[in-house]
């Protein structure tokens, strides 16, 4: 038996040609993997499984690819969805400049300059690509290395050769982030955490869009976006926002890829971000102008950041 089979392939080879293998049976195709699931723990009775179900239904149907963070001090609750999922940041990287900055100040004992002060400020709150850029420069990828390493951020790569729109994200590191500008810690001092926070909650309102949108006017809002196209993985719609007030201090991360256009990444975050506002900070009001106070912009906008032209 072992003889005619042996024979068999070696005539099927020979006649199909060499560099083709022909398999006597048919191979099982492989199972699909599992689409991951949101997952979420909290310390109040039903809210992990209420905050499951409503973002997994706000995903429902979405194309894309979507990962989530959610943390609220106050309930200790915490979403994930591939919360290790790298993705390009785009412009929510200049959140990381800042601090990085600030970390920085802080290690030499000064203050920043006025022009720092001025380059951060058209940095966070008008997302200025060209002060993102001379901030980057002068910061050098070192010591962009130095606060992630001092903030634990270790999924965090910095783009090469200045391409700070291509620096590596995850849900991970971005909430770590946020944590580290909501409390107290050893890494940015009080005063550095207030003054970033001040500029998020300043945003122009063409960017006034993502995660805010839902957040009732009980709420103080911080918030950093981005988007970029490439040819590959599409347009890629983050957002991540601090909020705080009515007896919650949450932040929330949402980035996306593979959206077919931004408007669509953004419609994604902020079906997610009022899901999660609802149930975090639920409102009797029935009129929703009147409990909003950080309203998103019906017409999305932000800067292309510092990438390749190509690709």
């Amino acid at each position: 038996m072992t003889h005619r089979i042996s024979r068999r392939a070696r005539v099927l080879a020979a006649g199909l040609g060499a560099g083709v293998i022909v398999p006597f049976a048919a191979a099982a195709a492989p199972a699909a993997a599992a689409a991951p699931q949101v997952s979420c723990t909290s310390n109040k009775a039903g809210l992990a499984t209420k905050l499951q179900n409503d973002i997994t239904t706000a995903l429902k149907g979405r194309a894309g690819t979507v990962a989530v963070g959610l943390y609220d001090r106050s309930t200790k609750t915490t979403c994930t969805l591939r919360s290790s999922t790298a993705y390009d940041s785009a412009s929510v990287v200049k959140a990381t400049v800042l601090a990085t900055l600030l970390w920085d100040a802080k290690k030499h004992n000064r203050y920043l300059t006025t022009r720092e002060q001025s380059l951060a400020t058209a940095m966070i709150t008008k997302s200025d690509n060209n002060a993102t850029s001379t901030l980057w420069k002068q910061l050098g990828v070192t010591k962009v290395k130095g606060f992630l390493a001092a903030a634990g951020m270790t999924q965090t790569k910095p783009g090469a050769n200045n391409y700070w729109g291509l620096t590596q994200i995850t849900v991970r590191d971005e909430q770590k982030l946020l944590a580290l500008l909501t409390a107290k810690n050893s890494v940015l001092s009080d005063n550095s955490r207030a003054y970033e926070l001040k500029l998020m909650g300043k945003v122009i309102s063409s960017q006034r869009w993502g995660t805010p949108a839902g957040a009732p006017s009980s709420v103080a809002v911080h918030v950093k976006n981005g988007w970029l196209s490439r040819a590959t993985h599409g347009w890629r719609v983050h957002s991540i926002g601090t909020f705080n007030g009515a007896g919650h201090d949450y932040m929330i991360t949402v980035l996306t890829q593979d959206n077919s256009t931004m408007q669509y990444g953004v419609n994604t975050i902020q079906a997610v971000a009022k899901a999660i506002h609802k149930d975090l900070v639920p409102t009797t009001s029935t009129t929703s102008a009147s409990v909003l106070r950080y309203v998103p912009t019906a017409n999305p906008q932000e800067a292309i950041p510092a990438v390749p032209s190509a690709g």
